[in-house]
Protein backbone atom coordinates (compact mmCIF):
# COMPACT_ATOMS: atom_id res chain seq x y z
CA UNK A 1 0.00 0.00 0.00
CA UNK A 2 1.48 3.35 -1.08
CA UNK A 3 0.79 6.37 1.13
CA UNK A 4 1.49 9.95 0.16
CA UNK A 5 2.88 12.14 2.93
CA UNK A 6 3.93 15.82 3.08
CA UNK A 7 7.52 14.60 2.64
CA UNK A 8 7.21 11.96 -0.05
CA UNK A 9 5.77 8.53 -0.61
CA UNK A 10 5.74 5.78 2.03
CA UNK A 11 5.08 2.09 1.56
CA UNK A 12 3.14 -0.08 4.00
CA UNK A 13 3.21 -3.88 3.95
CA UNK A 14 0.04 -4.96 5.74
CA UNK A 15 -0.59 -8.46 7.11
CA UNK A 16 -4.24 -8.82 8.07
CA UNK A 17 -5.43 -11.00 10.95
CA UNK A 18 -8.75 -12.77 10.21
CA UNK A 19 -10.58 -11.26 13.21
CA UNK A 20 -8.18 -8.53 14.34
CA UNK A 21 -7.95 -7.49 17.97
CA UNK A 22 -5.74 -4.47 17.22
CA UNK A 23 -3.70 -2.66 14.57
CA UNK A 24 0.06 -2.51 15.12
CA UNK A 25 2.05 -0.16 12.85
CA UNK A 26 5.83 -0.67 12.91
CA UNK A 27 8.77 0.99 11.20
CA UNK A 28 12.49 0.49 10.68
CA UNK A 29 15.65 2.15 11.96
CA UNK A 30 17.60 4.83 10.13
CA UNK A 31 19.77 2.41 8.16
CA UNK A 32 17.59 -0.70 7.97
CA UNK A 33 14.37 -1.93 6.45
CA UNK A 34 11.09 -3.55 7.42
CA UNK A 35 12.57 -7.02 6.90
CA UNK A 36 14.80 -6.70 9.99
CA UNK A 37 14.63 -10.02 11.87
CA UNK A 38 13.03 -8.50 14.99
CA UNK A 39 10.34 -6.68 12.99
CA UNK A 40 9.48 -9.90 11.13
CA UNK A 41 9.39 -11.82 14.42
CA UNK A 42 7.05 -9.24 15.95
CA UNK A 43 4.82 -9.39 12.87
CA UNK A 44 4.61 -13.19 13.05
CA UNK A 45 3.92 -13.32 16.79
CA UNK A 46 1.33 -10.52 16.79
CA UNK A 47 -0.44 -11.95 13.72
CA UNK A 48 -0.62 -15.34 15.43
CA UNK A 49 -2.13 -13.66 18.51
CA UNK A 50 -4.80 -11.90 16.44
CA UNK A 51 -3.31 -8.52 15.52
CA UNK A 52 -3.14 -6.90 12.09
CA UNK A 53 0.40 -5.64 11.45
CA UNK A 54 1.58 -2.93 9.04
CA UNK A 55 5.33 -2.51 8.46
CA UNK A 56 6.10 0.92 7.02
CA UNK A 57 9.00 1.97 4.80
CA UNK A 58 9.36 5.68 5.49
CA UNK A 59 9.78 8.26 2.70
CA UNK A 60 13.47 8.92 3.38
CA UNK A 61 14.27 5.22 2.78
CA UNK A 62 12.23 5.11 -0.43
CA UNK A 63 14.24 8.10 -1.64
CA UNK A 64 17.42 6.13 -0.94
CA UNK A 65 18.61 8.37 1.89
CA UNK A 66 20.66 6.73 4.65
CA UNK A 67 19.73 9.30 7.29
CA UNK A 68 16.17 10.27 8.24
CA UNK A 69 16.75 14.03 8.21
CA UNK A 70 14.99 16.48 10.54
CA UNK A 71 12.83 14.88 13.22
CA UNK A 72 9.97 17.30 12.58
CA UNK A 73 9.66 16.19 8.94
CA UNK A 74 9.94 12.54 9.83
CA UNK A 75 7.24 12.94 12.48
CA UNK A 76 4.91 14.84 10.11
CA UNK A 77 5.26 12.08 7.52
CA UNK A 78 4.65 9.41 10.16
CA UNK A 79 1.43 11.04 11.37
CA UNK A 80 0.01 11.08 7.85
CA UNK A 81 1.02 7.43 7.39
CA UNK A 82 -0.73 6.22 10.54
CA UNK A 83 -3.81 8.33 9.77
CA UNK A 84 -4.14 6.55 6.41
CA UNK A 85 -3.66 3.12 7.96
CA UNK A 86 -6.13 3.80 10.78
CA UNK A 87 -8.72 4.97 8.24
CA UNK A 88 -8.41 1.57 6.54
CA UNK A 89 -8.88 -0.24 9.86
CA UNK A 90 -11.54 1.80 11.68
CA UNK A 91 -12.48 0.92 15.22
CA UNK A 92 -9.41 -1.16 16.01
CA UNK A 93 -7.26 -0.35 19.03
CA UNK A 94 -4.11 1.24 17.61
CA UNK A 95 -0.51 0.67 18.70
CA UNK A 96 2.60 2.02 16.98
CA UNK A 97 6.27 1.18 17.27
CA UNK A 98 9.55 0.53 15.58
CA UNK A 99 13.17 -0.34 16.05
CA UNK A 100 15.96 2.12 16.90
CA UNK A 101 15.22 5.44 15.15
CA UNK A 102 11.73 4.12 14.39
CA UNK A 103 11.17 3.63 18.11
CA UNK A 104 12.06 7.27 18.67
CA UNK A 105 9.54 8.39 16.04
CA UNK A 106 6.86 6.21 17.62
CA UNK A 107 7.48 7.73 21.07
CA UNK A 108 7.62 11.32 19.82
CA UNK A 109 4.34 11.04 17.87
CA UNK A 110 2.32 8.74 20.15
CA UNK A 111 0.11 11.47 21.62
CA UNK A 112 -0.63 13.14 18.28
CA UNK A 113 -1.28 9.79 16.59
CA UNK A 114 -3.67 8.65 19.32
CA UNK A 115 -1.71 5.47 20.01
CA UNK A 116 -2.89 3.34 22.92
CA UNK A 117 0.64 2.02 23.42
CA UNK A 118 4.14 2.10 21.91
CA UNK A 119 6.51 -0.77 21.15
CA UNK A 120 10.13 0.46 21.27
CA UNK A 121 12.65 -2.11 20.02
CA UNK A 122 16.37 -1.39 20.52
CA UNK A 123 15.56 2.13 21.71
CA UNK A 124 18.79 4.10 21.13
CA UNK A 125 19.14 5.77 24.51
CA UNK A 126 22.24 7.71 23.42
CA UNK A 127 24.78 7.71 20.57
CA UNK A 128 27.44 5.01 21.13
CA UNK A 129 30.00 6.21 23.68
CA UNK A 130 28.05 9.39 24.51
CA UNK A 131 25.79 8.61 27.49
CA UNK A 132 25.56 12.31 28.30
CA UNK A 133 23.37 12.77 25.18
CA UNK A 134 20.40 10.85 26.58
CA UNK A 135 17.12 10.56 24.66
CA UNK A 136 15.19 9.24 27.65
CA UNK A 137 12.88 12.27 27.51
CA UNK A 138 11.36 10.89 24.29
CA UNK A 139 10.28 7.79 26.21
CA UNK A 140 8.90 9.85 29.09
CA UNK A 141 6.90 12.12 26.79
CA UNK A 142 5.12 9.34 24.88
CA UNK A 143 1.99 9.91 26.98
CA UNK A 144 0.97 6.25 26.70
CA UNK A 145 2.39 2.93 27.97
CA UNK A 146 5.70 2.03 26.30
CA UNK A 147 7.18 -1.46 26.05
CA UNK A 148 10.96 -1.24 25.61
CA UNK A 149 12.90 -4.31 24.44
CA UNK A 150 16.69 -3.88 24.36
CA UNK A 151 19.74 -6.12 24.40
CA UNK A 152 22.14 -5.90 27.32
CA UNK A 153 25.04 -5.45 24.87
CA UNK A 154 23.49 -2.61 22.88
CA UNK A 155 26.16 0.10 22.29
CA UNK A 156 23.34 2.68 22.21
CA UNK A 157 22.57 1.92 25.86
CA UNK A 158 19.59 0.52 27.74
CA UNK A 159 16.80 2.77 29.05
CA UNK A 160 15.94 2.92 32.73
CA UNK A 161 13.05 0.80 33.95
CA UNK A 162 11.29 3.88 35.36
CA UNK A 163 11.03 5.44 31.88
CA UNK A 164 8.85 2.67 30.42
CA UNK A 165 5.70 0.78 31.35
CA UNK A 166 7.73 -2.39 30.82
CA UNK A 167 11.43 -2.88 30.12
CA UNK A 168 12.69 -6.23 28.87
CA UNK A 169 16.47 -6.59 28.57
CA UNK A 170 17.53 -9.65 26.58
CA UNK A 171 20.87 -11.13 27.68
CA UNK A 172 23.60 -11.46 25.08
CA UNK A 173 21.76 -9.37 22.49
CA UNK A 174 23.16 -6.29 20.75
CA UNK A 175 21.34 -3.59 18.78
CA UNK A 176 20.20 -5.96 16.00
CA UNK A 177 18.71 -8.82 18.11
CA UNK A 178 20.56 -11.34 15.93
CA UNK A 179 20.70 -14.19 18.47
CA UNK A 180 17.00 -14.83 19.09
CA UNK A 181 14.68 -12.44 17.26
CA UNK A 182 11.74 -14.79 17.87
CA UNK A 183 12.03 -13.97 21.59
CA UNK A 184 11.44 -10.29 20.75
CA UNK A 185 8.24 -11.26 18.96
CA UNK A 186 7.07 -13.34 21.91
CA UNK A 187 7.66 -10.50 24.38
CA UNK A 188 5.71 -8.01 22.24
CA UNK A 189 2.78 -10.33 21.53
CA UNK A 190 2.45 -11.34 25.20
CA UNK A 191 2.42 -7.69 26.27
CA UNK A 192 0.00 -6.47 23.61
CA UNK A 193 -2.30 -9.46 23.26
CA UNK A 194 -2.38 -11.69 26.32
CA UNK A 195 -4.13 -15.00 25.56
CA UNK A 196 -7.92 -14.82 25.73
CA UNK A 197 -9.42 -16.45 28.78
CA UNK A 198 -11.47 -19.53 27.93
Amino acid sequence: MEIETPHGRALAEVDEAPDPRLLLVLTHGSGGGVDAPDLLAVRDAVLAAGGTVARVVQPFRLRGARAPGPAVKQDEAWLSIVAALRARHPGLPFVQGGRSNGARVACRTARAAGAEAVVALAFPLHPPGKPERSRAEELRQAGTPVLVVNGDRDPFGVPDEKDAARLVVLPGEGHEFKKDPARVGEVVAQWLLPPRRR
